[in-house]
């Protein structure tokens, strides 16, 4: 069944036509195609006869007659006849016959004989049933479905259309006369316009920083706990992944942590330890990281805890096993992390929800790109893209498209791979979102010393180094400076000045400080490589050897990934 119908471009003569014909029309007929276009363009025959007051033998009758006149038509259905008005036209104009006040009650006669007829599949038909309650004047009702419309819109990923039907749902709000209720009314809209804001647009998106806020007013109104920690958390995600520096991320997942503690409701718990854990790895806390995600992928319970995508838009236990990978790898476990990666998709692949599932493959190709593993990284990475693509989600797909660009750099195709990371880039700028940002510009440095154009890769390493700093994120910091260090050796050529390999030696330490620091032995790993082919390189290989073969030492798993062949190698030259 579809909606009134909308205005259409055509001469006021053929509207013209048009009335006078449906005026000519008997009485009952006429009052019968008025009913059918407010019904709408399309309709089967059991819901005719629900709304209808004639009698079955006069209603196919009438039918008929509306049939022979080319007013309607009957086309063939699995389930049972349906009747369609030959032109929307015809539609529009029989709609403009009926008085107002009428058109009222029979939206709300239609919308109360399907809720009773799709009783038992009513989920198909929250848009309809949204749509006449609405034009009926039923305000409680046509949010109550306009909410289910939005909700059953996000579990298909159909995110703009979600945020439509919330919207639209926000704009009746101010119709319901009790304040307490119209004040319950709007907490449940703009909570639920979270998630597909997020989904469609990022987490940067300043709509989303006002629905959260004004969620948590509300909450705050109607001492609604459990909605307040749904709007602080919301608040936590802009904050933590947008462009404002980290401090408030922290503080407001401190206050998760504690609403939590007070409720005693491991969901709760769930999402605050996620969300301590990703604030404290992007702090390179890693250590305290690795505890939170323990203790969330502990209490974790896809079943009992799936209510929470509603909210977020992402499912906690995908999102937590996704980064716990990259701080395990950071942490120096690359085996370990590798096994988490892989339950993050096997989890998100069994909830079978199409944005879990993007996020997790994006990050994957992420992780991948960190263990070196480019074959695998490509293979997620496209599937993620594609289903990114198709579904319009935001953030996911920009990752994939700069993690698949750095892919086509390790091929060779440079020109290509550094446009690609750039496309993303501009994505993720225009979303607003800062989130793992430092690490994507770590990939286009990388792609941009491939290609010979290290004065180029060496100005975006800096500009790296300075996002890290107005934001706190530096749990990439430490690869950046071991970039900048090797951007300023290959700008140079081939034979650097002592003064030039003295500039790069100094970025490499600060990235051994950096990395000891955090306990990010990945990272260090990488960065006493780099020192131990510079000291090489001016014949300190004593010095280089023992650097490196400390670090290397450190590893018990891993062995087969790229740093630590590199390093492995290195050792034998330098032994």
């Amino acid at each position: 069944i579809e909606q009134t119908p909308r205005e259409l471009h055509v001469s006021a003569n053929v509207q013209g036509v048009l009335a006078a014909r449906i005026d000519r029309l008997e009485p009952e007929e006429k009052e019968l195609l008025q009913q059918l276009a407010v019904i709408g363009r399309s309709f089967p025959l059991g819901l005719v006869r629900k709304v209808v007051s004639q009698s079955e033998d006069e209603l196919y009758r009438l039918l008929s007659s509306l049939q022979a006149k080319e007013f309607l038509y009957e086309q063939p259905a699995l389930a049972e006849v349906e009747y369609i008005f030959k032109h929307a036209l015809t539609q529009e104009v029989a709609y403009g016959t009926v008085l107002q006040e009428q058109r009222k009650a029979l939206h709300e006669q239609t919308a109360s004989a399907m809720d009773t007829l799709y009783s038992a599949n009513l989920e198909d038909h929250y848009g309809e049933l949204a749509h006449h309650y609405t034009r009926s004047g039923n305000a409680e009702k046509a949010i109550e479905y306009l909410h289910l419309a939005g909700q059953h819109a996000i579990r298909q990923s159909a995110n703009e259309e979600a945020i439509g039907y919330l919207t639209q749902g926000l704009s009746l709000v101010t119709d319901i006369e009790d304040e307490l209720a119209r004040a319950q009314y709007e907490l449940t809209l703009q909570m639920a316009l979270g998630a597909p804001i997020m989904n469609a647009k990022g987490y940067g998106a300043p709509e989303l920083e006002a629905v959260f806020n004004r969620a948590r007013e509300l909450s705050h109104e109607l001492e609604e706990t459990p909605q307040l920690f749904g709007a602080i958390a919301g608040l936590w995600i802009f904050h933590a992944n947008g462009r404002a520096p980290l401090k408030t991320a922290r503080e407001l997942v401190e206050q998760l942590l504690r609403l939590a503690q007070q409720q005693d409701d491991s969901g709760l718990f769930v999402v605050a330890h996620l969300a301590m854990a990703y604030t404290l790895s992007v702090q390179a806390e890693l250590p305290a990281a690795r505890v939170h995600f323990d203790q969330g992928i502990g209490l974790y319970d896809a079943p009992q805890h799936r209510s929470l995508i509603s909210f977020f838009g992402l499912d906690f236990g995908v999102a937590a096993h996704s980064l716990s990978a990259l701080t395990l790898w950071l942490l120096g476990y690359p085996d370990q992390a590798n096994e988490r990666s892989t339950e993050a998709l096997t989890l998100a692949q069994e909830l079978a929800y199409p944005y879990s599932l993007a996020w997790a493959l994006a990050l994957a190709a992420m992780f991948h790109t960190w263990r070196g593993d480019m074959q695998t990284a490509e293979a997620q990475v496209e599937a993620g893209v594609t289903r990114s693509r198709e579904l319009g989600f935001t953030l996911p797909l920009a990752w994939g498209i700069i993690v698949h660009g750095r892919t086509l750099a390790e091929q060779g195709q440079y020109e290509r791979g550094i446009g690609e990371a750039c496309e993303g880039l501009d994505i993720l700028e225009k979303a607003g979102s800062d989130a793992l940002v430092p690490f994507y510009l770590a990939l286009l440095t990388e792609m941009y010393g491939k290609d010979d154009r290290a004065q180029e890769g060496l100005a975006v390493s800096i500009g790296a180094l300075e996002l890290c700093n107005r934001r706190g994120d530096r749990w990439c910091e430490a690869e950046l400076y071991r970039l900048k260090g090797e951007m300023t050796l290959q700008s140079h050529g081939k034979h650097p000045t002592s003064a030039v390999q003295q500039e790069a030696e100094v970025c490499f330490e600060k990235a051994l400080e950096i990395a000891r620091e955090q306990s990010a032995k990945s990272w260090e790993l990488r960065a006493a490589t780099s020192l131990a082919r510079l000291w090489q390189r001016q014949d300190k290989e004593a010095e280089a050897h023992e650097l490196l073969s400390d670090i290397y030492n450190w590893f018990t798993e891993g062995f087969d990934t790229k740093d630590l062949r590199d390093a492995k190698a290195l050792l034998e030259e330098l032994g």
